[in-house]
């Protein structure tokens, strides 16, 4: 399955390269009782990334949010407690604008994946000790977090 999105992930990036479309992305850090963030792994690429999509056409972007949450990790309860910043990335060639959110949630429990096809891992990980292959700009939003800060401006 992992091998299917590596070449359907191989595609879109070819058509965006070519349409250069403007995306709009949600992602969460999400909190449990602990104060350990969610993080997951996809079956297309090899990092840990903070849970969180697309927001779909006519879909608002809290709804895309709790949306996400579910279909990634399915979580039902989400708490949004504030937008963390708004960050914009050129990479795979899109115009895309990402909405972090600080979310927590009660569950204190074992992570499920709900998309079995899309999420390799998903797992709770204590803020200070992050997994090695944690994405770069995971790192910044979870080290803005911590700091207090809201963030904007590059991805």
């Amino acid at each position: 399955m992992g091998i299917y999105h590596r070449m359907v992930g191989r595609v879109a990036r070819l058509v965006w390269r070519i349409s250069r479309p403007r995306t709009i992305g949600v992602r969460a850090v999400l909190l449990d009782p602990d104060e350990r963030v969610a993080l997951v792994r996809h079956t297309y690429v090899d990092q840990w990334y903070l849970p969180g999509g697309g927001v779909k056409k006519g879909e608002s972007i809290a709804a895309a949010l709790v949306r996400e949450l579910a279909e990634e990790v399915a979580i039902a309860d989400p708490v949004i407690e504030r937008v963390l910043g708004v960050y914009h990335s050129c990479r795979e060639s899109k115009d895309d604008h990402i909405v972090i959110f600080i979310v927590r949630t009660a569950a204190s429990r074992i992570l499920g994946r709900a998309d079995l096809q899309e999420i390799e891992q998903a797992d709770w990980f204590p803020v200070d000790d992050l997994p090695e292959t944690t994405s770069p700009a995971t790192r910044r939003r979870i080290a803005e977090y911590r700091q207090g800060a809201t963030g904007t401006g590059a991805w």
